[in-house]
């Protein structure tokens, strides 16, 4: 019997036809910046567009390899920059990577009542408008802590509390939980962690403001 071999499929190796791979390996005279929007770009639309997430992981995971297995070393002295290009390529794919591998649900849904054709909860001034499983990453949180009543009340109860607090109708938490528990990286608590960066530069901004106003 005859054995054919699958060919590859070309959308697997479309991210390396860019525009920016072909400049970055023919490391000639070019506005790299440009060339890197578009490739991020590209990037972007596959991500968000791909129904096929399986060929989605594959492109960026081909893409990885190349970028950082790319001969920057060999590149001449006053094409340098070129480096710094590919570092950023790669470091964007693989936080591609990462939105890809974490579990993608959509917002919560407000609550609503029967004289309420608004998005608004009139009972609340606060409306949570990130999505569910970073609210249950803060709410599993909060309950680590201990910081409510002491630690002592159960998460069964704290969790309906804080739902009604930011407006949102009353969720499975453990289901989102679980998913936060599948995550594959070092850390899972990927809300939390943007939580602590993010309060960290902005002490590094204001201590920055201060300096110069001195």
């Amino acid at each position: 019997m005859e054995h054919y071999s699958r060919l590859p499929d070309t959308n697997n190796f479309l991210l390396a036809e860019t525009e920016f791979f072909r400049r970055i390996n023919e490391a000639g005279d070019c506005n790299m910046e440009t060339a890197y929007t578009a490739f991020a770009t590209q990037v972007i639309e596959l991500c968000s567009g791909n129904v096929d997430t399986n060929r989605t992981i594959i492109a960026l995971a081909y893409i990885e390899i190349e970028l950082q297995h790319h001969p920057v070393r060999n590149l001449p002295e006053e094409k340098r920059e070129i480096a710094a290009y590919i570092s950023k390529a790669l470091s964007f794919v693989r936080k591609m990577q990462k939105f890809l591998a974490a579990p993608q649900v959509p917002p919560l849904i407000p609550i609503r009542t029967s004289s309420d054709n608004t998005t608004e909860n009139p009972s609340s001034p606060l409306q949570w408008t990130g999505n569910a499983i970073d609210l249950v990453e803060l709410i599993y949180g909060i309950n680590e802590m201990g910081c409510i009543n002491n630690g002592n009340m159960p998460l069964k109860q704290l969790a309906p509390l804080l739902y009604k607090i930011f407006g949102i109708e009353s969720k499975d938490c453990y289901r989102f939980y679980i998913d936060i528990k599948r995550r594959k990286n070092e850390s899972r608590t990927y809300f939390l962690d943007r939580m602590q960066e993010k309060l960290n530069e902005r002490m590094l901004r204001d201590e920055e403001m201060e300096r110069l106003r001195k």
